[in-house]
């Protein structure tokens, strides 16, 4: 028997697999694992078990603390004066609904398959390889980026804890490097370094801790909300501070608040994050769907009512983008000293993002790191803490030194856009994997033609919407055309598998509704964006083709040469144990015979 020769063993021996690479991605691309695979084969890569100690309130306070501080304290003042002005209230809705159905899109797959690994594994068991792993590159991109602009705010909101208002006070200014990159923020690098400390240390406790924080974080936004209704004043609401700009609830129109709740979508990463601790909760065809859907809910609720609040105390024209509340309390006659407070509710909020976010970022690593789409090295867990060691010492030194130089404007449109098509993708599976079989057990073609149509129909109403309703016909016929094609395929085409403990409802529209929802807010990003996340899948694409078919190769390889092995000797130990038992039975019968 012959045994397999890594790709990477010597140069000769990769150049020979590069001469391969049509044939092997051809294989892997498509390749399609099931929920008992990544229940079993694929999770035992890892070594250790990761710990089941969560319950449905521990996912809850996880959910709300990953989002609120992010989202709130970091987008709402870009969002708010650049892109929606006081319809950022609304913009929040749009944005809290299609994250609503985006995550009971997840939920149903958690429940079906509790693993860490999140989008990218309900695509592996849907679409395949490759498509997981875009999406998992694009994940990784999205919480790396998310988790270093909420470490600079971080420090803006610190510096006013101290009563400095100046959100560059506590930052190094370097000459020499680009504007956007030019401020070096070494707070933001400490606070990295702590919580990723911490998170290799247990999730159980940092569930504790980030539970703790957040009660905590909940009495301040609570106070920034009563404070607002109270001091603030409703003329805000329809008037900016320079009657230069345009004033108005709408002053940029439906178009503007579209356009902020594309930049708010980022406050909703959290329940992703809560996703990839699946494989750590207690009985989660119980507790996720509360804990998911019900974390959502909660803070579309506090976004609301804290975008109301800040639209009130100051004109959308005069927030800071960097530092919106606490900053916005410096405005107020006689709360000089909220700014303070604020500060300090603010920091705790931004801390609990953190901490969630980067619980999640190492989780999906490891998981890419067991599919052998990444060095395997990735997807150690600690038999002592039962963490994701590696993977979250990693990535946390990847953040802090993104977190270092970036800018806050630079980074929150590039990280809006991945998590946009990464919901859209789940969306998809969703639906493909309730009318699909794998294997040619059912034809494929109606469910890939339908949810081909449907994202067509998406695109032809946002290049309707882009001609500021000139083309107002567009959009009906568009419109029209995705619910009729779903309601269609609703009643055609059968429905051959559903979630065995949870399903999401109606469905197919839920989904669908998803799928147009992300498509459209994916129509309101920039140019500038879409050019970023096309290199980033660019680099990503070349990764996979030098490295991950080749690795994903060897380790199939690998399990079927130690598979055969397990084979031979089990055939051998047969053999020995028939050749005693024949030797016998001859020895018996000579007895026989003789006597």
């Amino acid at each position: 028997m012959m045994e397999y020769s890594s790709s990477f063993s010597s140069f000769g021996a990769y150049g020979r697999a590069v001469l391969r690479t049509p044939t092997r991605l051809r294989k892997s691309m498509w390749a399609v694992w099931s929920p008992a695979e990544e229940l079993t084969e694929i999770r035992a890569r890892s070594g250790a078990e990761m710990q089941r100690k969560l319950r449905w309130y521990d996912l809850v306070a996880m959910g709300v603390g990953g989002m609120v501080g992010a989202g709130i304290f970091v987008s709402t003042g870009s969002a708010a004066k650049l892109y929606a002005g006081p319809s950022v209230i609304v913009a929040y809705i749009v944005a809290g609904f299609s994250a609503l159905l985006s995550a009971l899109c997840y939920t149903e797959f958690a429940v079906e398959m509790p693993v860490a690994g999140g989008a990218f594994s309900y695509l592996r068991i849907t679409f395949g390889e490759f498509a997981a792993y875009l999406a998992g590159a694009n994940l990784i991109a999205e919480y790396v980026l998310s988790n270093a602009a909420v470490a600079r705010s971080f420090t803006s909101y610190l510096a006013t804890v101290f009563g400095v208002v100046t959100t560059d006070a506590w930052r190094l200014r370097v000459q020499g490097l680009g504007p956007g990159y030019d401020r070096l923020d070494f707070s933001a690098v400490a606070i990295l370094i702590m919580l990723t400390l911490f998170l290799c240390y247990s999730t159980k406790d940092s569930s504790t801790l980030n539970m703790v924080m957040t009660i905590f974080h909940l009495s301040f936004i609570i106070f920034i909300i009563i404070a607002g209704f109270a001091k603030g004043n409703i003329s805000n609401l329809t008037k900016p501070g320079v009657p230069s700009v345009p004033g108005g609830f709408f002053p940029y129109g439906v178009k503007g608040v579209f356009n902020g709740a594309a930049i708010v979508y980022f406050s909703f990463i959290g329940y992703d994050a809560v996703s990839t601790l699946a494989e750590e909760v207690q009985e989660p065809a119980k507790n996720m769907p509360i804990g998911v859907a019900g974390s959502v809910v909660i803070v579309s609720v506090l976004y609301c009512l804290m975008a109301a609040s800040i639209c009130m105390l100051l004109p959308y024209d005069m927030i800071d983008p960097e530092a919106p509340f606490s900053t916005a309390f410096k405005h107020v006659a006689g709360w000089k000293w909220a700014t303070n407070l604020v500060g300090v509710g603010a920091t705790l909020g931004i801390v609990t993002s953190l901490l969630v976010s980067m619980l999640g970022q190492a989780r999906y690593l490891c998981v890419i790191g067991r599919a052998n789409l990444i060095p395997c090295w990735f997807a150690k867990v600690s038999p002592t803490t039962g963490t994701p060691i590696n993977a979250t010492i990693f990535l946390g030194c990847c953040t802090a030194g993104i977190a270092l130089f970036t800018e806050l404007d630079v980074l929150l449109n590039l990280v809006s856009i991945g998590t946009l098509f990464v919901f859209y993708l789940v969306a998809n599976a969703l639906i493909f994997r309730r009318h699909v079989v794998a294997g040619g057990v059912t034809n494929p073609w109606p469910t890939a033609l339908f949810l081909a149509l449907l994202s067509v129909s998406a695109i032809g109403f946002v290049a309707a919407w882009g001609n500021n309703f000139d083309c107002w016909w567009g959009l009906m016929i568009s419109g029209g055309m995705a619910i009729g094609f779903t309601t269609v395929f609703w009643m055609r085409v059968p429905v051959v598998q559903k979630g065995e403990k949870w399903e999401a409802p109606l469905m197919p529209f839920l989904a669908a509704a998803s799928i147009f929802l992300n498509v459209f807010l994916l129509g309101s990003v920039d140019r500038k964006s879409y050019k970023r996340f096309g290199i980033w899948s660019g680099i990503a694409v070349c990764f996979y083709v030098v490295y991950s078919v080749h690795a994903t190769y060897d380790a199939e390889a690998r399990s079927k040469d130690e598979s055969s092995k397990i084979d031979l000797e089990q055939l051998h130990t047969f053999a020995d144990k028939s050749s005693k038992f024949d030797l016998k039975q001859t020895e018996g019968l000579l007895k026989i015979n003789l006597g």
